[in-house]
């Protein structure tokens, strides 16, 4: 009898399946980085230690883990006035599908202004100048600097706050918590620096540049970084955009805008 099966193997060091027998389309078991997933880590493992086991391939120690949390938990919502949650909830008030929201959230909050990809340039910083200070000013001297690939060239110092007059207290409150962790070099060095560097940038450091530090103590590549950022942040732009949708569109916030009221010059 020919066997009409599919043949193609899918080359993964992440994941894998053993079938079942009388069915090849059906895992009997399912191994992450070789730990039996439904076996061994269901009911028993947090959700921040499968996260860090799928990325790394090896569990998380005990701070590590301690350290992921808190951090998932500071970004988990930005709140209504972030620009991602912001867009989320425009298009839960407008009745789009639940992924279409969520790629609203994903695409808003994948740039360079409070954006993963601004994570994604902090860390990079924090792989070119560690905790050397001087190194810290040169860089922060040389922006802006240019991104590779699509992105345009960034204006500002990334990880700092270009709207904020000085550091917010939110951001020194989560600097101090996660410092507390142990885990690393980077938080404990940047709450013991942070005037320095705060002078050499010309801006107060801003929670992107906290969460930089913290998926850089956590071993993170800036490329995994700029992906778990746009991950942790999607649990409040969900939340936000349910509530949207059924607030409905008369309770939309529109937030106030600065606008000249000198009309635009004619064109000559």
């Amino acid at each position: 009898m020919k066997n009409d099966l599919p043949t193609e193997r899918v080359h993964t060091r992440i994941w894998l399946e053993e079938a079942e027998a009388d069915n090849p389309f059906v895992a009997r078991a399912a191994f992450c980085h070789g730990y039996d997933v439904h076996g061994d880590l269901l009911g028993r493992a947090r959700w921040v230690d499968m996260l860090y086991l799928l990325f790394k391939g090896d569990p998380p120690a005990l701070a590590q883990a301690g350290l992921l949390e808190a951090l998932a938990v500071m970004l988990a919502n930005a709140g209504p006035r972030d620009a991602a949650v912001h867009a989320a909830m425009a298009a839960g008030v407008s009745g789009s599908p639940a992924a279409a929201v969520l790629m609203a959230a994903l695409a808003v909050g994948a740039g360079q202004h409070t954006g993963a990809r601004e994570v994604h340039q902090a860390m990079q910083c924090w792989a070119a100048c560690g905790q050397d200070l001087a190194a810290w000013q040169q860089r922060l001297a040389a922006v802006p600097v240019q991104d590779n690939g699509i992105w345009p060239t960034c204006e500002h110092p990334p990880g700092f706050d270009i709207n904020a007059s000085r550091t917010p207290l939110p951001v020194l409150q989560a600097l101090d918590r996660l410092s507390q962790f142990g885990v690393g070099r980077c938080l404990g060095w940047l709450q013991g620096e942070r005037a320095a560097v705060e002078q050499a940038a010309g801006h107060p450091i801003g929670l992107t540049g906290v969460a930089a530090a913290a998926l850089v103590d956590l071993g993170f590549s800036p490329d995994e970084g700029e992906m778990l950022h746009l991950l942790l942040r999607l649990p409040g732009a969900a939340a936000h955009a349910l509530e949207q949708r059924s607030a409905g569109y008369k309770n939309f916030p529109f937030f106030d805008l600065e606008l000249s009221r000198e009309p635009a010059p004619e064109a000559t």
